[in-house]
Parts: structure tokens; sequence; C-alpha cells
């Protein structure tokens, strides 16, 4: 994992925060490589940030966490199709939040604050009443079997839970998130339920 931060005092701040964890290794800040998680921590979204945040996902594979004191209503669904997993208030802070945080993008799960989870469902259901006039169907159909699971990473349950949930094996609950991602060239788990949602599936 690596920390990206507005300021030196930010930067270090954080990693003394998380140095204690022996699940996270840290990284230097222009060490990032696919499959690396990178922690972004700032005040607020800017035009930098976002920039930034597409670099680093679509260009250098890295996995992000977002942690920041505010989102304006209409930067959530960009903030996700950038490729953000994990959004964390700044005043949630904790090490421990944040450990939760990195971990969960580490494995390609989302973790949003509930608060944002219910403004995520309430935007893709406004872009789905709008879409709800135009013809003609989705573009790329989802499953059932891939509507149940998003069903339930919407509703916050992980692997596990959702294997339980549906009598699947946790293979078969990743194979199918795992599917329906790469088909559909979503980022994680957090962009494939807002996609979803978008589309009127769940």
């Amino acid at each position: 994992m690596a920390v990206h931060a507005l300021d030196p005092i930010l930067r270090e701040g954080t990693i003394s925060q998380l140095r204690r964890f022996p699940e996270i290794e840290l990284r230097e800040e222009n060490a990032s490589a696919p499959g690396t998680v990178a922690l972004l921590v700032g005040d607020a979204l800017d035009e930098g940030t976002l920039t930034r945040l597409r670099h680093l996902v679509r260009s250098e594979g890295a996995r992000a966490v977002l942690v920041v004191s505010s989102l304006r209503e209409g930067d959530l669904l960009e903030v996700i199709e950038s490729g953000v997993g994990a959004i964390v208030w700044r005043h949630e802070a904790t090490a421990t939040r944040l450990t939760r945080a990195v971990l969960a993008a580490a494995r390609g799960d989302g973790d949003l604050p509930a608060d944002l989870l219910g403004r995520l469902i309430s935007q893709a259901g406004t872009l789905h009443r709008s879409a709800a006039g135009r013809t003609g169907s989705p573009s790329s159909g989802l499953t059932p079997r891939e509507v149940d699971a998003l069903r339930l990473v919407a509703e916050g349950l992980d692997t596990s839970e959702i294997a339980s949930k549906l009598s699947y094996s946790e293979r078969t609950v990743k194979n199918v998130i795992h599917g329906l991602t790469t088909r559909l060239h979503l980022r994680n788990r957090t962009h494939a339920v807002a996609y979803a949602l978008r589309e009127g599936y769940i």
C-alpha cells in the first residue's frame, strides 16, 4: 500500500497510524504497481485529486481508497467510475477503519460509509428513472445469479456471507463477481453495484 496525501505532515501521520498493522506492507508513494492499494488522503475532491485517482487506477493498475472530509452530490458516481473501491470520511479515519478499507480494496471488495451507500442508491435510482423512458434494453445484461450476488454486495455482505445466503461456495461467488466485472469492464465490486443500480437491476 502507498499513501498519497496533500502534504508531508498528512502523509506521515497516515503512515504512522498504519505502521503497526503487520498485514499492511507500506511502499513509497512512487512505487505503485498493479494490485498496490493507493490510499489518497485530502480535504475534498478536486480536479487534481480526481485526475490522480484515474492515473493510479487506469495507468498504474492500483486499487484506490479515498479519504476525504466531504464529497459534493455530483462527485460520488464519478469517483466510483474512476475506480475507487473504498471511501472513508476523514473524521472516521482511525487506524482500524483505514486498515479495513485498505484490506477490502486489496481483495477487490467495496467499502463505503453507510450514508454514501444511501446516496449512491438514490443517485442510481434517479438515473434509472430518467433512463426508463428510453427504448431498448441494457447493452450487456446481468444474469439472475449475478443480480442476486450484487444485491447482497450492495447490502454490505462479504463473500462468505453471500455464499451462505445463496447456498454457493465462496469460490463460486468470487467467480460470478469476477466474471461480470471482467465482461462489463468494471473496476471492482463498488463499480459493479453502481452499474447494476444505474441499469435498474437492483
